[in-house]
């Protein structure tokens, strides 16, 4: 069985809103929270084809008097990705059973370069992609087709884990089992794929 894994809130943590309290103030901490990460236009970081310096004035555009603070807690986006210390182990475990593992998220190239550390899974996986070399991102069906025909994924044989329900949507409409991850441990996503 092929398994794809998305990456942020899956196999690293990413807590963008407690992340925003430490660089900024209680009292814009919301209006900046709700200028990046809430922001529609957050997407077009991950998709690739807007410069950082494009959507850091979409952010500002959001809350114009938070520009400081927007920029200085973009420039950190590489303290907030964490590797979780069962993600390797996951991986590693999947193989031994005979299973490829790959991931397929929506990530920036600015978060590529600036949090290589919580990335070091990704050489224990059979390849994958992220959405910014592809200029696609979750849900479109391309990037779960590219991914396939990439990789030799049988759709029939694979299964999808995120933690988001659209992008669980998105696997489901190319015909691709799907998993929606609200925190279970390793072992109970080994039997929620049957494994």
């Amino acid at each position: 069985m092929d398994i794809i894994f998305d990456i942020g809130k899956v196999l690293i943590d990413f807590d963008f809103e407690e992340f925003v309290k430490r660089y900024v103030d209680a009292e814009k901490a919301d209006r900046v929270t709700k200028a990046m990460w809430g922001n529609p236009d957050w997407i077009e970081l991950d998709r690739g084809v807007l410069s950082v310096e494009e959507v850091l004035q979409k952010f500002i555009a959001q809350a114009p008097d938070c520009e400081w603070e927007i920029r200085r807690v973009f420039s950190q986006l590489g303290n907030i990705p964490q590797l979780k210390s069962t993600t390797i182990p996951m991986i590693e475990e999947l193989k031994k059973r005979g299973h490829r593992v790959f991931f397929l998220s929506n990530f920036f190239e600015f978060l590529l370069h600036a949090a290589p550390e919580a990335l070091r899974f990704t050489r224990y996986t059979d390849g994958g992609i992220f959405s910014c070399h592809e200029k696609l991102v979750k849900p479109d069906p391309a990037i779960y087709e590219l991914l396939c025909e990439r990789y030799g994924i049988s759709k029939e044989n694979a299964v999808f884990i995120d933690d988001s329900p659209k992008n669980v949507k998105g696997a489901e409409n190319v015909g691709i089992r799907a998993i929606l991850f609200t925190g279970q441990s390793p072992d109970e996503l080994f039997a929620q794929i049957g494994v």
